[in-house]
């Protein structure tokens, strides 16, 4: 066809080329595409609601589409309908290459390319006002013409608004690996070089680590990271509320002053980072990982674990070594509190063959006072280092892995458990170990009838022993909710009555307290503990009848001081009605 026939193209001028800076996207302008209809090879469909036809000729890869503003690269051929061909990329052996949504080529194909994956190809129907309408394209395309594309999508670089406001814009250059992104707590690895827009150097690193949350050099980078892969290279028009605002920076011998308000370009590569999870929700346990570990199964409570560990000082000061110069790993049980509780909780979290660097602070560590270990005292307020590898582990036999028999056997062995350490005061591990007991022996439809009614005697003694926890820990609301559970099992159980009695006092639910400890003396007249529960509700009611009285003295005494102040002057006047109605 003629060489005068062609889509435009976008300028070649050095600044477009590596990135619009007249961009100006807002929210508004960001394009989603609409999730397209999963379509089978050599099916047609209507996309859209602008009579776009399309065909999909070649499944393309994974799931994502290019959005508006993403630089596209295809191969295409346009026919007429009668089969006439007046263009084609690939009879020129050259990709076409556009920005989506821009309006660079006909509507037809910004509606219809975005729709498509990555090495997809397809063929598009275009009616006339979706492409060259009345007008046409003289001398090959006829007026209000529809027209076929056959269109293969080879790639596109995205340009993404990352903070949704306009104050930096990430253009991919080099794909990353995998799915994963870095987060506030991890520690990266980075390459960066940030220009002026004249293009003058005021910072660069062939490698610089930092960890994500604190950032580095400007907020951009911390941002960008959050949003990259691992080898993921990009160029960031960075907008200077994210750079250095209205103050700017001043130079130094190493990098150069950024002027007041200045926008920012810079090329970023994340070479790698090192995930840093909470094990604790306070923060006072983290976890650093330096090598991956295998597959995705960790320890349970009760497993068996084999480690090799180091255990530090904030001065590098070792004070114990296990499972290292040819020496077998160290063994320990999880949740026995056969090593400190910040260990035993980062070791549950970690995978077989896994290396970690974890930080416990004192609390979940030896505390307030000194303690002398292997190789060194641990002085009292200790933050300490563990070095660990989880060699392997033997995890505890999970419910669905027992007998019937089995299940009653080790919930009646969690229960003791919890008993012994309910005796010890460590009443949130014994609440943990009653709980287990339970949970083994929840689903009975597979047991035997004596099976069941050893089930039943199990949860009645594990949930009442775990509500004398919650009680002890003042979780009032969960006591009454585990008394509840044993009283639906067995309705005259004294003590589930007695302990949500308890609970009612504590609650201020004083009406029911007193339901229950009346239920309670009519089972057991006699029993001694209920008796004395009764005497202490009875304080508790004249305490709240005492205060309730003296608040309401005092609210009528201030009505009629105010009545009295009013006198006649305040006197209420006769009630009439309206004799205009």
């Amino acid at each position: 066809m003629d060489e005068d026939f062609e889509f435009p193209v976008s300028s070649n001028n050095a600044a477009a080329e590596e990135m619009d800076m007249d961009m100006g996207m807002g929210m508004d302008d960001i394009d989603v595409p609409e999730p397209d209809p999963v379509m089978k090879v050599d099916e047609e469909k209507e996309i859209g609601k602008s009579g776009i036809k399309k065909k999909l000729l070649k499944e393309g890869e994974g799931w994502e589409h290019p959005s508006k503003g993403d630089d596209v690269e295809v191969h295409y051929v346009g026919t007429l309908l009668d089969g006439t061909q007046f263009d084609s990329s690939r009879d020129r052996g050259t990709p076409f290459k556009f920005k989506l949504g821009e309006g660079q080529v006909i509507k037809g194909w910004d509606e219809g390319i975005k729709t498509m994956k990555k090495g997809e190809k397809a063929l598009f129907t275009i009616p006339p006002d979706m492409a060259y309408g009345e007008s046409g394209s003289p001398p090959t395309i006829p007026t209000n013409a529809t027209l076929q594309f056959e269109v293969e999508l080879l790639s596109w670089i995205s340009i993404k608004d990352i903070c949704k406001d306009g104050g930096i814009f990430k253009k991919i250059l080099v794909e990353g690996e995998g799915w994963q992104n870095p987060k506030d707590l991890d520690e990266v690895s980075v390459k960066y070089e940030a220009r002026l827009e004249d293009g003058t150097v005021v910072s660069k690193s062939d490698g610089v680590e930092f960890t994500v949350e604190d950032g580095y050099f400007c907020p951009a980078l911390s941002k960008a990271v959050k949003t990259m892969k691992k080898g993921e290279k990009v160029l960031l028009i960075v907008k200077p509320q994210y750079a250095f605002g209205q103050t700017g920076k001043v130079g130094s011998r190493e990098e150069g002053g950024v002027p007041p308000n200045a926008t920012l370009q810079i090329n970023l590569e994340l070479i790698s980072w090192r995930i840093v999870s909470e094990v604790t929700n306070d923060k006072k346990v983290l976890k650093r990982i330096l090598k991956e570990g295998e597959g995705y199964e960790r320890p349970n409570d009760g497993a068996l674990v084999k480690v090799k560990l180091i255990g530090k000082l904030q001065d590098g000061t070792v004070f114990v070594k296990k499972g290292h110069n040819e020496e077998e790993p160290f063994e320990f049980k999880i949740d026995e509190e056969q090593v400190v509780d910040g260990l035993d909780k980062a070791v549950k979290k970690m995978k077989k063959g896994e290396i970690a660097l974890i930080t416990i602070q004192p609390e979940y560590a030896f505390g307030a006072f000194d303690s002398p270990q292997d190789l060194a005292v641990v002085p009292g307020n200790s933050i300490v280092y563990y070095e660990v590898e989880l060699v392997s582990f033997v995890k505890e036999k999970e419910s669905w892995d027992m007998s019937t028999q089995e299940k009653i056997e080790a919930a009646g062995k969690k229960k003791e458990e919890g008993n012994v350490l309910f005796k010890a005061g460590k009443y949130v591990r014994a609440s943990k170990r009653y709980e287990k007991a339970v949970s083994l022996i929840e689903y009975e439809s597979s047991f035997s009838d004596d099976e069941k009614q050893q089930a039943k005697l199990l949860k009645v003694s594990s949930n009442l022993n775990n509500a004398a926890c919650k009680l002890k820990l003042k979780e009032h609301k969960e006591t009454a909710k585990l008394c509840s559970k044993v009283l639906e099992i067995d309705s005259k159980n004294v003590k589930a009555l007695y302990r949500r009695a308890q609970a009612y006092i504590q609650l201020v639910d004083l009406d029911l307290a007193e339901l229950d400890i009346k239920k309670a003396l009519e089972i057991d007249p006699d029993n001694r503990d209920v008796k004395f529960e009764y005497k202490v509700l009875k304080e508790k009611i004249k305490e709240y009848n005492k205060k309730d009285a003296q608040f309401y003295g005092n609210i009528f005494a201030k009505m009629n001081k105010l009545e009295q102040s009013g006198g006649a002057k305040n006197e209420a006047a006769p009630m009439t009605i309206d004799s205009k109605a």
